[in-house]
């Protein structure tokens, strides 16, 4: 039987918080910041949760 393999996208995007929870970052923090507000650019800096509907799709990526 080979090897489980680990989606290496998934590798890069998500990590594992102490808790078990999967950290993930925002999305629209690369370009066109001009028109966007200070307030939603520092928000969108601070990582986030994958949310509970989509935590086992993210853990069947990662393979845990």
């Amino acid at each position: 039987m080979p090897k489980v393999k680990t989606k290496s996208s998934a590798k890069k995007r998500f990590a594992l918080t102490g808790t078990g929870k999967i950290k993930r970052k925002h999305a629209f923090k690369s370009h066109i910041l001009t028109k966007k507000s200070t307030k939603r650019k520092r928000n969108l800096t601070k990582t986030g949760l994958v949310h509970v509907a989509d935590e086992g799709r993210v853990r069947d990526m990662l393979k845990i």
